[in-house]
């Protein structure tokens, strides 16, 4: 058992049960309908900066709670593509709330790579969700550069990838310039070097050959799907899920037929832009 979950049960009540090695943990003795105070935020961003994602369980939070939760880590951000009619921050999400836009809901991806500074992270919530399926899978961005082979770590250490998004953001209205970032990234409070390739929106290599980059593209979504650096979280009504977009991917599992499955997700915005550190070797 880390540091940090040690020390979130003795300073504040709080519990956590650690999911996978790496990532992931579950997240007991704390009511998100009530305000945090400030021993429980900085406990729960130390421990999400360790492990990645939380999960709350029995959470039967209003949309204005989630909100407000969301906000302990920082401002919220409202997506163009639209939220729920009462409160513009808080996004549907599903196929039919998507059925106007090229979104790949089952790729591993990141959200807003297409901005200048991505978001910070995000908070979803179940609403109406299967039986059975409609999981959620969350990897390790730190873990899944680590085990690069070195072919594929040397191939990729040093590009740049594009994530269109232009088609969607047309559709809202929206105008945005296509951005390139390091396809591997320094998280910008761990230090931790992250695979941060989006999947789901035709990445594409600066400086590469359509060719090259799409072969080089299919061998690192091979390294991607490995199950050691994963967490599969199964919904239950009213779970909660609180995690570092900076830290890695995650793919939603569309195993569900036509269940009219529905989350809610606020997006946490961030200043940062994405960088690779350098480290004298």
């Amino acid at each position: 058992m880390s540091a940090t979950i040690t020390g979130i049960r003795e300073t504040t009540g709080l519990s956590a049960v650690p999911l996978s090695p790496t990532i992931g943990s579950e997240v007991g003795g704390v009511d998100l309908r009530q305000p945090l105070d400030r021993s429980q935020r900085d406990a729960l961003k130390a421990l999400l900066l360790e492990r990645k994602v939380l999960f709350f369980r029995d959470q039967d939070i209003t949309r204005d709670q989630q909100l407000a939760f969301a906000a302990n880590f920082g401002e919220v951000y409202a997506h163009p593509t639209g939220g729920v009619e009462t409160h513009r921050a808080v996004q549907p999400i599903s196929a039919a709330a998507f059925k106007d836009y090229d979104i790949r809901e089952n790729h591993w991806h990141t959200d807003t790579s297409w901005r200048i500074n991505p978001s910070f992270g995000a908070v979803l919530k179940a609403v109406h969700i299967p039986e059975v399926g409609g999981d959620t899978i969350w990897a390790d961005g730190g873990a899944i550069y680590r085990g690069l082979p070195d072919d594929l770590k040397a191939a990729v250490d040093d590009l740049h990838v594009i994530h269109d998004y232009q088609d969607a953001l047309n559709r809202s209205g929206e105008r945005y310039p296509l951005v390139a970032h390091p396809a591997i990234r320094t998280h910008p409070e761990t230090g931790e070097d992250i695979f941060w390739i989006n999947f789901s929106l035709k990445p594409r290599f600066v400086d590469l050959a359509p060719d090259e980059s799409r072969a080089l593209l299919a061998r690192l979504y091979d390294q991607v799907k490995k199950p050691e650096h994963h967490v599969r979280f199964r919904w239950r009504p009213n779970s909660v899920a609180l995690w570092d977009n900076r830290a890695g991917l995650h793919y939603a599992v569309r195993d569900y037929g036509d269940f009219p499955r529905v989350m809610e997700r606020v997006l946490i915005g961030s200043d940062d832009i994405p960088y690779r550190e350098r480290r004298a070797t």
